[in-house]
């Protein structure tokens, strides 16, 4: 089949990043910025909250491998979706839980999974993730890329990432690739 991308907003993109990139079918995630109206801004720009984007991720992945429902179960496992406009401490529009979708099917699956996590009660709220479809993706800076890989024992990514890949490991150590940290 090929390979195919995914675009995903909840929260900070490094926590996101950390938790797809070791998973077996992905291939490439990039960190970046999407859902606004500035062209090519900066992680600054994004941050100040007035840009209109989120911070968001990018995943090319081998369906044949791993599904886009199978990205789109963990995605709704490792943020809060009822949160509107907010993951933690991280406040601001830039921080919204979204699927920018690439295709009609995507946008179809991505509906689906949110009426079968409503229906099973999986929150205790409601989902309050945006379905959009994907217009232009910016790559964030070359310092935002692989964050926690290259800053582990930053205080940041000890409090919010570290948890998250504990807790990969835990739930999803058999769709890690061999040697994931």
């Amino acid at each position: 089949m090929g390979q195919t991308q995914a675009t995903l907003a909840g929260g900070c993109f490094w926590c996101l990043e950390a938790v797809f990139k070791p998973l077996r079918g992905v291939t490439h995630v990039v960190s970046g910025y999407t859902g606004g109206t500035v062209r090519n801004p900066s992680y600054r720009e994004v941050c100040s909250g007035t840009t209109g984007h989120a911070e968001a991720i990018q995943i090319t992945f081998d369906p044949d491998v791993i599904s886009y429902r199978d990205l789109l179960e963990i995605f709704f496992a490792f943020h809060d979706p009822t949160t509107l406009n907010q993951q933690g401490p991280d406040v601001g529009t830039q921080y919204r839980s979204a699927v920018f979708y690439h295709s009609a099917e995507q946008r179809h699956a991505a509906e689906a999974l949110i009426r079968d996590l409503t229906t099973e009660g999986v929150f205790p709220s409601p989902i309050v993730t945006e379905l959009v479809a994907l217009t232009d993706f910016f790559e964030a800076e070359e310092s935002h890329q692989e964050y926690y890989l290259r800053n582990p024992e930053q205080a940041y990514c000890q409090a919010m990432i570290a948890p998250k890949i504990a807790k990969l490991r835990a739930r999803y150590r058999d769709r890690l690739v061999a040697g994931a940290p």
